[in-house]
């Protein structure tokens, strides 16, 4: 992918580097961490409470060593019940002695009831394996909220594709649905004996992947494979598959490229989304906070614009279009009209300078981004976001797919009312191939270095741009 338009990399503006993804991006994986943790900390509390009467400083600070030094939390739902019961005993003991051994050399210990602490010391242990029952129990419940399960499609019928296979199919709390292999070898040439789930060759794996709405690719190929692995990768950019490698090897132009695992069996990401886990929280919290804030504030200036809208012209106030989402999906955006059309068809021309079309009012309003504020409630619906890479329409879309390598993977994440791109010179038309190539190089630079740091440089810096920008026709 050319990365010739791209002035200024987003990882000049992250000062630490980005964490390597423990691979926590399963609820039940968030709580598992914070569970043991959890529990040592509020049954501390309580016990300080039913002793003294209130959580005093020396608790607190007490609690806050704790969960330093037990987060994050073992994942244990799939343990046997001994195994769970040793497990916590032998780790709660290691945390236990290493306070007490500290607290008598320091003296520390006089600070707390004597009669809270020796209660803590088997109350808490008891604590945190009742917690780990208390989220068994929930866990199915639990899988049910996030959603159906993601379908998985695994590249290679060999031992190292069979193991993961395996593994997937013994983890219960793993929301991955395996649908089944893709290798190009004959029967007698694979490792599994009955290939009962070869799906199809390798050359057939883009069309497969379409046609069966996977989610999930686990290359398994030898490092002899590499010039065909690069092959199925630009095949494979036409998709919005999370793509991964098992096991390690060293690839290019990764997108969010960490090591992580999958049931236990180690893999490296190369093209997924940087908003999982904490950060994907991080995110969609600052976007409702934001949007929320922002809506209320502007809702004067909401009322006397769908006025001036509907007196300027006749039609809508609002103006719905189809574009894409997140994973391909596609969703309504909303947009106070600007045009005379409301074109939402196979083909839309986009606005050009002097176009006709524009109205009187819509002329400012483009000009000013003031036409695109109700994408806040888009924002709070949850098919958008206040920064990520602008949605096109679909028309648009299904044409630069088949023109630029990589076009899809921007939809990794949901689109945004501002962007990267935006904030750097490729805001409003994009009359050339050259200008649309370079808005996806900036916006596959911000999925590839993405900080709530950046977020708040480009939203501060679109504030900027757009009492001065006149690309935006």
């Amino acid at each position: 992918m050319s990365k010739t338009h791209l002035t200024l990399s987003a990882a000049a503006l992250n000062k630490q580097p980005v964490p390597a993804s423990l691979g926590r991006d399963n609820l039940l994986s968030i709580l598992e961490s914070v569970v043991g943790p959890g529990a040592f900390v509020f049954s501390l509390w309580a016990l300080a409470y039913y002793f003294e009467g209130g959580i005093y400083p020396p608790y607190l600070i007490l609690s806050v060593i704790v969960f330093a030094l037990t987060f994050p939390g073992q994942a244990r739902l799939q343990s046997s019940i001994p195994g769970l019961i040793a497990d916590i005993a032998v780790n709660w003991a290691g945390v236990a002695g290493l306070l007490l051994i500290s607290g008598f050399a320091t003296g520390y210990l006089r600070e707390f009831s004597k009669g809270a602490l020796i209660t803590w010391l088997w109350v808490a242990p008891l604590t945190e394996l009742g917690a780990c029952f208390v989220l068994r129990i929930a866990a199915p419940m639990l899988l049910e909220l996030q959603g159906p399960r993601q379908r998985a499609i695994i590249v290679g019928m060999n031992e190292q594709g069979l193991a993961l296979a395996d593994k997937i199919k013994n983890s219960p709390y793993a929301r991955i649905e395996l649908t089944g292999f893709v290798d190009s070898r004959s029967a007698d040439r694979l490792s599994s004996p009955s290939p009962q789930n070869l799906l199809g060759k390798l050359s057939d794996l883009a069309s497969l992947v379409q046609a069966n709405r996977i989610q999930l690719i686990y290359l398994s190929l030898p490092m002899a494979s590499q010039p065909r692995i690069l092959q199925i990768l630009d095949e494979l950019k036409d998709t919005t598959a999370s793509i991964y490698f098992v096991p390690d090897m060293f690839v290019t132009d990764l997108i969010q490229g960490q090591p992580g695992s999958v049931c236990g069996m180690p893999v490296i990401s190369v093209c997924d989304t940087p908003f999982k886990g904490a950060d994907g929280a991080l995110k969609r919290i600052s976007d409702v906070v934001l949007s929320l804030l922002i809506l209320v504030l502007i809702s004067p200036l909401l009322l006397v614009i769908a006025i001036a809208v509907k007196m300027d012209s006749s039609g809508p106030v609002i103006f719905k279009q189809r574009r894409y989402g997140q994973d391909g999906e596609e969703i309504l955006i909303y947009k106070f009209r600007s045009m005379t059309v409301t074109e939402d068809g196979g083909t839309i021309k986009q606005a050009e300078k002097n176009d006709q079309r524009i109205t009187r009012l819509g002329a400012f309003l483009r000009r000013s981004s003031l036409d695109e504020l109700p994408q806040f409630v888009n924002v709070l619906q949850g098919r958008m976001s206040i920064v990520g890479p602008r949605p096109h329409a679909v028309a648009h879309n299904e044409l630069y797919r088949k023109l630029i390598k990589g076009y899809m993977v921007r939809h990794k994440v949901k689109p945004g009312i501002t962007g990267w791109a935006q904030v750097n010179g490729y805001r409003g038309e994009t009359r050339t191939l050259d200008k649309m190539q370079g808005r996806i190089d900036f916006d596959l630079d911000y999925l590839r270095n993405w900080s709530l740091r950046l977020d708040i440089h480009i939203i501060l810096k679109t504030i900027r741009l757009v009492l001065k920008d006149q690309q935006a026709y």
